[in-house]
């Protein structure tokens, strides 16, 4: 079985170029910028570049402009709410094939930026929408590790906290991914130390009050943020770019050349 780097930076000579995907608040994408910086200053140089940030969000609510301007990097927005409007949709919903074939017509706007930028990885930082690009890396606030009856990762989409609080989970973690053609289905590249869950009362009291429920999943949110994401996302690009992350024919990860099916853990 052929192993192949994610980026193979003996063969670029270069440190990779990354461009860096988001929506909102974009924190994700300020920690992986201070940790170029980071290295930068510490060693030297750093293994990765971001390149420039792109926005799927043109109407203010993004922070991406502001990130770009405080650090010198290109900018590019294009609101996929507008693009779906006008072609009928009221959502950007990817649940029909007009849909998906939409979706993919969208994205060959920031297609050809990765090509003109010479793009080797994209960095999914709090990235709202789905892509049809691939081999992107994306962070997500649950333990992919935890699956179903039926083998299914049992925390996916965007109420993955939510569903763990509620489905009696003790602790929260956050993973890498790289991205293939489903919703959080693709293999697993770290995983971060678990974040304890704190409940103000039993969960199933809690159910009942939602906005009760609302205020401690975004608590959550922010504590796994902070813990997890910021954490694991920056480390997993710095490993992409000095190689040491691999893949398979079969989508099978490979840390320093031994196989992790469940992700690097943390630490």
């Amino acid at each position: 079985m052929r192993i192949k780097p994610i980026f193979d930076p003996d063969k670029e000579k270069r440190p990779m170029r990354v461009a860096a995907f988001m929506s909102g608040t974009g924190t994700n994408v300020r920690k992986l910028i201070e940790h170029q910086k980071r290295l930068e200053k510490e060693q030297g140089y750093s293994p990765f570049v971001v390149t420039f940030i792109f926005s799927d969000r043109s109407d203010g609510t993004c922070m991406g402009e502001k990130i770009a301007y405080e650090n010198a990097i290109p900018y590019f927005s294009y609101d996929i709410r507008i693009f779906y409007r006008n072609h009928g949709f009221q959502k950007p919903a990817i649940k029909t094939p007009q849909a998906l074939s939409l979706r993919k017509e969208f994205d060959k706007v920031p297609k050809r930026l990765i090509k003109a930028f010479e793009i080797d990885l994209v960095a999914l930082g709090g990235y709202m929408s789905y892509t049809t690009i691939k081999g992107c890396v994306n962070v997500h606030p649950a333990d992919l590790t935890i699956k179903d009856k039926s083998g299914k990762r049992k925390y996916t989409g965007a109420n993955a906290i939510r569903d763990a609080i509620l489905a009696g989970e003790t602790y929260l973690r956050s993973c890498t991914i790289l991205t293939d053609e489903g919703i959080d289905t693709g293999p697993i590249l770290m995983i971060s130390k678990p974040v304890p869950i704190k409940l103000p009362i039993p969960v199933e009291e809690l159910n009942k009050n939602p906005e009760l429920l609302k205020k401690v999943v975004g608590e959550h949110q922010e504590r796994l943020k902070k813990e997890g994401d910021w954490k694991i996302f920056p480390k997993t690009i710095e490993y992409i770019a000095q190689g040491r992350f691999a893949v398979d024919e079969e989508s099978r990860i490979y840390f320093d050349k031994i196989p992790i099916p469940e992700g690097l853990e943390e630490g």
